[in-house]
């Protein structure tokens, strides 16, 4: 086992949720060969041309990430992770909060194509092609901005990719809607947590009403100016935030997560061209947080 590599452990709780091979065609090639390959990119961000020769050929490597990123098999194998977690009470919902991280983009990862090619049979799916790609363009170059939803385990739960220059606020509904994990019982999905923290870039009306609308119990600080215009209003502005600075301090848990995300050298530099490519390279990481006891 080379450095880096699933473990027996990892494996054996990877394994029951990989898709099966189809009808058509030969046979895969090992899963947990080629999954190997794609964490030691992960892990160290070379091109895919570059894979040693123990992984087997490197396309072979590349084309099964960029299926299961396209098809939303990576997103199936994370839920179905997520549900264990959770069945195990691996997942800390006393504590769940937000916050993003922009991810440097390489110069390979502009130029895509802006239409998909037109393949005779099927249509072309929204999922894999958007305007953007994900990619913004600021003074430091072209960005790339995930944003997520941690536990208080320090992993994440849920995120989301937008260009590098867009705001944080209005994030946070999409990044809580996609807080879902499945119960192995049946069940409705555990979607709410027991508290959500938040810096300031996170206070509006809106996201505020959002949460209390769900009963979800915050901690996010006002700004200065918004204080004020509250205060302005009177009894029209509405009651000042309560706000308590020990549960607060527990937002370094998602800071802590981003950190550990980025610790995948093909996460903290965007190499790939699609979004729909990077989404299964964030969720890939994700899930190999996850696997780790």
């Amino acid at each position: 086992m080379g450095r880096g590599d699933l473990t027996a452990d990892e494996w054996a709780r990877l394994k029951p949720h990989l898709p099966k091979a189809g009808q058509r065609g030969g046979r895969w090639a090992s899963h947990r060969r080629v999954i190997n390959g794609i964490l030691f990119r992960e892990r160290t961000g070379v091109p895919w041309r570059d894979l040693p020769a123990r992984f087997g050929p490197w396309k072979t490597v590349y084309e099964r990430h960029r299926r299961w990123s396209a098809d939303g098999s990576w997103d199936r194998i994370l839920a179905a992770v997520l549900a264990d977690a959770d069945a195990d009470g691996r997942i800390d919902w006393s504590m769940v909060s937000v916050d993003s991280t922009s991810c440097r983009a390489h110069q390979h990862a502009a130029g895509a194509r802006k239409k998909p090619p037109r393949v005779p049979g099927k249509r072309r799916t929204p999922q894999q092609h958007r305007p953007d790609e994900g990619l913004g363009r600021s003074r430091g170059g072209l960005t790339c901005k995930i944003h997520l939803a941690g536990e208080g385990g320090r992993r994440p739960l849920a995120f989301l990719l937008t260009p590098g220059q867009w705001g944080d606020a209005p994030q946070l509904i999409p990044v809580m809607e996609r807080v879902r994990v499945a119960r192995q019982d049946g069940g409705r999905p555990r979607t709410r947590p027991g508290h959500l923290g938040g810096d300031k870039a996170y206070s509006s009306r809106r996201n505020r009403r959002y949460l209390r609308r769900r009963q979800i119990k915050h901690t996010i600080p006002e700004p200065k100016d918004q204080r004020a215009n509250r205060k302005r209003r009177g009894s029209q502005g509405g009651r000042p935030t309560g706000f308590d600075k020990t549960i607060y301090k527990r937002r370094n848990e998602v800071e802590r997560t981003i950190n550990a995300l980025k610790n995948f050298r093909a996460v903290a530099t965007r190499f790939d061209k699609r979004a729909y490519v990077f989404h299964g390279t964030v969720t890939v990481a994700t899930i190999r947080l996850w696997l780790r006891p």
